[in-house]
């Protein structure tokens, strides 16, 4: 344990269970001590001797193995930050969340896989909660909504307000419609969780898509998380732990073909990693995040940018091309829409001068 900090941690399992009550009383007798939390959902034991936190998750081990993931529980967001640092350094790369509702509690941690796919959690406790929170629970990685009705099979796909943006979020396993209530051309934002990870999802790649592109306003964000292969993959993956529930992986260069296609612009990858999550065969498996964007409303009037460079030239999905150093007329729209990008900063909007000046006044 010193080896990954100065001050004692606490090792960490969670294990998939069939019946929730059932090995609760199993391990009370075990341990001999009673849960630390026992819900209808979770149950977690804090053991003192050997220092073990051993949580429970209501999963079917028959269909996802018995481990679900591990890892180690630290005392301060000091040592934490640390470890993490430590692991970049050395080239284990990992995915933080800050303040994320998970199991009942806040937590900051971050997630990393070893080279057997097992997935480690490595995190601090910043407070207990009644709610088990989003983060981690079965809703989250399935994508089920705890708020919609019986009769639904629809999954987190609500409509709620995010610095007064209308948004709209739909998650792996939801069924591939945008909710009938939302009108065309009514959101801001259409984000994507794991969504082209679900069965049989490789045909409906572009119908879906044009239909998320159908209900945002022109300038709207299409935000899109997921796996994705280096090439084709025809045969259902089978991934460890959490990511058993992946049951497609869409090849990169398909699923941004299938972006531009509906009519997206502007896309770029906001995170795509060096080494890969999973293997399947040849094929590399990598955490994707894409932003894109509705283009905004045709405009006739144009402003004259100059493109600083440092490529010789560029061209845009609007069909123009800049090159370096040279003025090009865009259409104002066009404009609009590169300011939202990182090619903001390598473009010089000129501005016509009403008057003389001097720049050595």
């Amino acid at each position: 344990m010193t080896s990954l900090s100065e001050s004692p941690v606490t090792f960490h399992l969670s294990v998939n269970v069939s019946d929730i009550n059932r090995s609760v009383a199993f391990f009370s007798k075990v341990f001999n001590c009673p849960p630390a939390k026992h819900r209808q959902d979770y149950a977690k034991f804090e053991l003192q001797n050997p220092p073990v936190t051993f949580s429970l998750e209501p999963i079917d081990p028959a269909e996802r193995g018995v481990l679900n993931h591990v890892g180690f529980k630290f005392r301060s967001a000091e040592e934490l930050v640390a470890v993490q640092r430590r692991l970049e350094a050395v080239g284990v790369r990992s995915q933080r969340e800050e303040g994320v509702e998970c199991c009942y509690s806040k937590q900051t941690k971050f997630w990393l896989h070893d080279p057997d796919g097992t997935l480690w959690e490595m995190y601090i406790l910043e407070g207990d909660l009644p709610h088990r929170g989003a983060g981690q629970s079965e809703e989250a990685v399935r994508g089920t909504s705890t708020h919609t009705s019986q009769e639904s099979t629809s999954v987190l796909c609500s409509l709620q307000p995010a610095s007064e943006k209308i948004r709209w979020q739909h998650r792996l396993g939801s069924p591939l419609e945008v909710p009938p209530d939302v009108a065309t051309g009514s959101l801001d934002e259409v984000a994507l969780q794991g969504t082209f990870n679900g069965p049989n999802t490789e045909q409906h790649l572009e119908p879906f898509l044009k239909k998320a592109a159908a209900a945002l306003k022109p300038g709207g964000t299409l935000l899109l998380h997921c796996l994705t292969a280096d090439r084709h993959l025809d045969e259902v993956p089978d991934l460890p732990g959490p990511a058993s529930v992946v049951k497609s992986v869409p090849c990169l260069q398909r699923l941004m073909e299938a972006v531009e296609a509906a009519g997206f612009c502007s896309a770029r990858l906001t995170t795509y990693r060096p080494r890969a999550c999973f293997t399947v065969g040849d094929a590399e498996l990598r955490e994707t995040k894409l932003e894109a964007f509705k283009p905004l409303d045709a405009q006739r009037d144009t402003l004259p940018v100059v493109f600083r460079g440092p490529f010789s030239e560029i061209k845009l999905d609007s069909g123009h091309v800049l090159r370096r150093g040279c003025v090009t007329q865009l259409p104002s729209n066009v404009v609009d829409e590169l300011k939202n990008t990182p090619l903001a900063d390598l473009l010089v909007v000129i501005e016509t001068a009403t008057a003389p000046v001097s720049c050595t006044a």
